[in-house]
């Protein structure tokens, strides 16, 4: 069976899976039926969560759609003694906030992959995504035999190998202006801030791998895509310029906040998760990300109590407000919408670039 990334793009948009509530059925579904890829998050969700988020996107659309997974860790690297440290100095958001510390250990650290696997191959869906490491071949082959097109996050161009290696049909090319988690492979802390911008990471991995190229971090506008497009990538995926929209599950003060000046950056930080995550510059992340340790899901199952009570209090101050550095283009336009008016901006940036490309050969270039 021969599958390719290709057959499900009439236009070359992906929607970024965003794990926590973001990436709902509907989104996903409005992009899709816009002619976009849509995709559900898995991440943080049981296997029947999963399962039913698919069931209710099935019955929006009959276009194609994808669902992203979390890698397992394999390695128990967390170190007790620091979680318990950061533990302690949270203890002033507990009491703020009236609520209780989440159990660091609850929940395991593999997302439930192995009952998210089961249900993918028992009930398969078009495109299957995964983030913080590379499936095994034979999973690869096991998707693929069931039809569905397998694509893989990669930060680095050795990332891109394995996952060229593993046999996936495309790799995602995260840059480090992406909002949310990074998708490496290792959660290695001395690689902290180390990563490399979209456009170099892009062209990094075009030389090191025949895959096609799925161009992520820090894309809002048309424009972008086409520059991508122009690097080498088969299709660009967007996260932040859909987390604005009315058809997003994100919090509506987490939709505010990505165009409010009092937000005026982001921020690589492990405050709320222990592993890298960009997110607008807030109280919590400049108070505690200094002193967050390398323990993921460890300090996302501490702080899942806190972000959730700061909410519900209004109080976008101690969220996880996830935002790529393009935050502050955002739109508030419905998803279908979006995908329209970036088609419209790719078109009009592909037809100037063409244009001047003829000037050049012809002798008019100025």
């Amino acid at each position: 069976m021969s599958l390719a990334l290709s057959d499900l793009l009439p236009y070359p948009i992906v929607q970024a899976p965003m794990a926590g509530g973001v990436s709902v059925p509907r989104l996903a579904a409005a992009v899709s039926e816009a002619g976009g890829l849509g995709f559900l998050a898995a991440g943080y969700k049981t296997a029947d969560g999963m399962y039913q988020e698919i069931k209710q996107l099935r019955g929006l659309t009959a276009r194609p759609f994808g669902v992203n997974v979390f890698m397992p860790r394999h390695t128990d690297h967390a170190d007790p003694a620091a979680v318990e440290v950061y533990a302690e100095q949270l203890a002033g958001e507990s009491a703020w906030y009236g609520t209780e510390l989440g159990d660091p250990h609850c929940g395991g650290h593999d997302d439930g992959y192995d009952a998210k696997l089961a249900v993918l191959l028992e009930d398969p869906v078009p495109a299957v995504s995964f983030h913080f490491g590379c499936p095994a071949p034979e999973v690869v082959e096991a998707l693929a035999a069931k039809g569905t097109v397998t694509l893989v996050t990669a930060t680095t161009a050795d990332e891109a190998r394995a996952v060229e290696l593993s046999g996936a049909h495309a790799v995602i090319v995260q840059g480090i202006e992406a909002g949310g988690h990074q998708g490496t492979h290792r959660d290695d802390a001395e690689r902290d801030g180390a990563g490399v911008g979209l456009l170099t990471l892009l062209a990094q991995v075009r030389e090191a791998v025949a895959l096609p190229v799925v161009a992520a971090g820090g894309l809002v506008r048309g424009g972008q895509i086409a520059a991508v497009l122009a690097a080498g990538a088969s299709a660009a995926q967007l996260g932040t310029a859909f987390l604005a929209t009315p058809e997003s599950g994100a919090h509506e003060l987490h939709k505010r906040a990505l165009t409010d000046p009092v937000f005026a950056r982001t921020e690589l930080t492990r405050a709320f998760t222990g592993r890298p995550a960009r997110a607008l510059l807030n109280r919590f992340a400049r108070e505690h990300g200094p002193y967050a340790p390398a323990a993921y899901p460890e300090l996302h199952h501490l702080t899942s109590g806190l972000r959730r009570a700061a909410a519900a209090a209004g109080d976008a101050q101690g969220m996880a407000l996830w935002a790529g550095q393009g935050h502050r283009l955002a739109r508030e336009l419905p998803a279908g919408e979006l995908v329209e008016v970036l088609m419209r901006e790719l078109t009009a940036a592909a037809t100037a670039l063409s244009g001047r490309a003829d000037d050049t050969v012809g002798g008019g270039a100025r």
